[in-house]
């Protein structure tokens, strides 16, 4: 680890989560995150103008010359612990971080100028589980520019504009900017259905050429890379949520004449979730500021925070739901939301052990 990377929240990051914060409590309720189950819209439009346009959040990874705010991983990892507390239905994650850096990363001027303002959001169309430590594309372009192929489980496609669709053109890699509405999406039923996944038909769409062969690649890498290190942040936000009402309701439960929360067995369990949640703290600060700074070690920081944080934020949801007793169990509660968030998010842009044999690579150890 680089010693001049600085894990502490600063003042601006701390004034950021109190404005995100603000407006998630009056317009991302419980009861809104549990309608989604039951509307059938994977997302909320009106908080994500809100939040993506009038809170400038869809613009925090894109320079001010391309119209966005020139914030960092560090600013954009803040907001989606935040997200990740109220488990919002919003496409921050694939759109602003994911198909943004890609995008940036191709000094996609015109798309990033659309992203920045709010006016569209993207997607990048590889499944949910591609990691940067290998993804392939079963889409083929033909010299003409027509596309063939079909995508499946690709998160954020349902809300997206813009699709930023891989493709094989011969032997190399090429990036298109396909628009939405001109493929067939066809939306999944899944765990976390505030991140619905979709299957994305391409037979017969055409769109604009980005980037072929390294410049392709590295595009796509870097942007699976940055969503793997920040997706740490918003499964910290979860675990943390899940920690702090946990203690809450032990601190008030009654039973046998006592408050649950003074039993030995349930502060040890309490004490040990909290070492983990902090541990988590930890490695998605890093890798969030290891991005910010460009840091050499920044995709080993990345592959760390995601084998780490995905168990924790499993854990610390079906530790909330078993704590909670059989009120945790039930539909009203939101302890089921971060739940599914955390078990969904663990096969995200990378499985734990899929980054745990990255981090092998990356640190030269020898496989078992």
């Amino acid at each position: 680890m680089s010693a001049e990377l600085d894990l502490l929240y600063t003042d601006v990051e701390e004034a950021l989560r109190e404005s995100v914060r603000s407006v998630l409590t009056k317009r991302c309720t419980p009861d809104t995150v549990t309608g989604v189950y039951d509307s059938g819209n994977t997302t909320d439009a009106g908080l994500w103008r809100l939040l993506g346009g009038e809170l400038g959040l869809a613009a925090l990874l894109i320079s001010e010359d391309n119209g966005g705010a020139g914030a960092s991983a560090r600013e954009a990892a803040v907001v989606l612990e935040e997200l990740g507390r109220f488990v919002a239905p919003v496409p921050f994650l694939t759109s602003a971080v994911i198909a943004t850096t890609v995008a940036a990363q191709l000094n996609a001027v015109e798309l990033l100028g659309e992203l920045a303002s709010g006016e569209k959001t993207a997607a990048l169309a590889l499944p949910f589980t591609a990691s940067a430590a290998g993804f392939t594309t079963a889409v083929l372009a033909s010299e003409s520019g027509e596309l063939t192929g079909t995508v499946t489980s690709v998160a954020g496609a349902i809300s997206a504009d813009v699709l930023i669709v891989p493709a094989m053109r011969g032997a190399e890699l090429e990036l298109v900017l396909v628009a939405a509405a001109s493929v067939r999406i066809t939306p999944v039923t899944s765990l976390d259905m505030t991140r619905q996944i979709a299957d994305v038909e391409l037979t017969g769409a055409t769109g604009m050429p980005l980037a072929r062969g390294a410049a392709a690649s590295d595009a796509v890498q870097a942007g699976l890379e940055v969503g793997a290190a920040l997706l740490a942040s918003e499964q910290l936000g979860v675990a943390e949520w899940c920690l702090t009402s946990t203690v809450e309701y032990l601190g008030v439960r009654k039973q046998f004449g006592r408050v649950v929360g003074g039993f030995q067995a349930l502060k040890h369990r309490l004490a040990d979730l909290y070492v983990m949640v902090e541990s988590a703290r930890a490695a998605a600060r890093y890798a969030a500021a290891a991005v910010a700074a460009g840091d050499p070690d920044s995709a080993l920081a990345a592959s760390l925070a995601q084998a780490y944080c995905s168990e924790v934020a499993v854990f610390a949801a079906e530790e909330c739901i078993q704590l909670h007793g059989g009120i945790g169990m039930t539909w009203e509660h939101p302890a089921h939301l971060h739940l599914k968030r955390a078990k969904a998010s663990q096969l995200g842009l990378g499985t734990p052990g899929a980054h745990r044999r990255r981090l092998a690579e990356l640190s030269d150890l020898p496989a078992v």
